[in-house]
Formats: structure tokens, C-alpha cells, sequence
């Protein structure tokens, strides 16, 4: 393990970032784009102009700007290749009530993830992203008590073990660059993502 302190937001953090991982490893197999934020769940005519830059900044700029560096690690290393997963969300599919700036990052996720799934073929970089529903994590401890749905009321929600994530990050960050997943969902079975909005 090599911990790096890094702004991913920023190109030359990010920079930095790889040329250690370079350094250190040698080479890069798989970069799992994970870092994400979003904004308290206010009306979007309220969001700053600051809250809705800083969710762009980790969730998309920082997704492009460290896939960039490892395409670019990916092309030069021999032999040649490499996987790189983007955690979308399940907002890339259906949004919550009040969450403009992290669903329309985790959209831009997909049309990233395609695009680089499409355009690195030939340098045998495959390309996935993983939308992960309701995993229990810190970020996620407000469901239990209740959050708020499309309907208006507030209501609980069902959680998954976090782990369930992490096996599915590894199943698809060990396949052999000829085979991709390049749309998987993991999500608490009972969780209102099927029949929201």
C-alpha cells in the first residue's frame, strides 16, 4: 500500500499522484475511480455556485483527470493495458429529490465510462463503472433513520453490508482484459430504486 495525499480535482495533484504509483509499482492494472461528495439535499435554487463546483470538481473533473493519467501509464507500460471502474451510482439512474450537482456528476460518469470504454480498445484498456445502491457506510447512516423520496414523505431505507461492494470491485478488476463488465449494479435488494421518481 502506498497512501498518497492527493486534491484530485487538481491536474497537478494528480500528476504527482500517478508518477508515485509509477515509481513505487512499477506499473498500473486497475485504477478504481471512487471518490465522491455531494451537497446537503436543498432546492437547487438555493445550492451556491461554490457547493455545485466542488461536487463537478471530485465527482467528475477528478474521475477524468486520474483516467487520463492512467491511459496514459496504461499505453506506455509493457506489457500495454489496463482496467480502469468509475463508481457511478445509482443516481446515474434515478435521482433523490434535491440532488442536482451528484446525479448530473454520476450522468457524466456514464457518457465518461463509454467514451473511455470506446476509445482506449485498441491499447487493451477495458473500461467499467459500478452503480452501488444503499451500501452501509458512514455516508449512508442517514437512510436508516429515514430520508427524503420522491413522494414528499421520509421514509427508511434498507442498507447492504459494504462488503458486497468490494467483491464485486474485485470480481471485475480480475478479469482478463478480453472480457469487461462494463454496467454492473450492486444494491440493497429492498432498497426503492426499481419505481422511483
Amino acid at each position: 500500500m502506498l497512501p498518497v495525499q492527493a486534491d484530485i480535482g487538481k491536474p497537478d495533484d494528480v500528476k504527482a499522484l500517478f508518477a508515485a504509483v509509477a515509481r513505487e509499482f512499477g506499473r498500473l492494472d486497475v485504477l478504481f475511480n471512487n471518490a465522491g461528495m455531494g451537497t446537503p439535499a436543498v432546492p437547487m435554487e438555493d445550492l451556491r455556485y461554490e457547493q455545485w463546483s466542488a461536487v463537478v470538481a471530485v465527482n467528475l473533473t477528478g474521475s477524468f483527470l486520474c483516467a487520463q493519467e492512467a491511459i496514459r501509464t496504461m499505453k506506455e507500460q509493457n506489457p500495454q493495458g489496463g482496467r480502469i471502474i468509475n463508481n457511478g451510482s445509482i443516481s446515474a439512474h434515478a435521482p433523490r429529490p434535491n440532488s442536482a450537482p451528484y446525479t448530473a456528476t454520476k450522468h457524466a460518469i456514464t457518457g465518461l465510462t463509454k467514451s473511455i470504454a470506446l476509445d482506449q480498445r485498441a491499447f487493451r484498456i477495458a473500461c467499467s463503472q459500478i452503480d452501488i445502491g444503499n451500501a452501509a457506510t458512514e455516508m449512508t447512516e442517514r437512510m436508516a433513520s429515514g430520508v427524503l423520496q420522491a413522494n414528499g414523505t421520509m421514509a427508511a431505507e434498507p442498507r447492504m453490508d459494504v462488503t458486497h461492494v468490494a467483491e464485486a470491485v474485485v470480481y471485475m478488476a480480475t478479469l482478463p482484459l478480453d472480457a469487461n463488465v462494463l454496467f454492473m449494479t450492486v444494491m440493497a435488494t429492498n432498497m426503492p430504486l426499481v419505481g422511483r421518481g
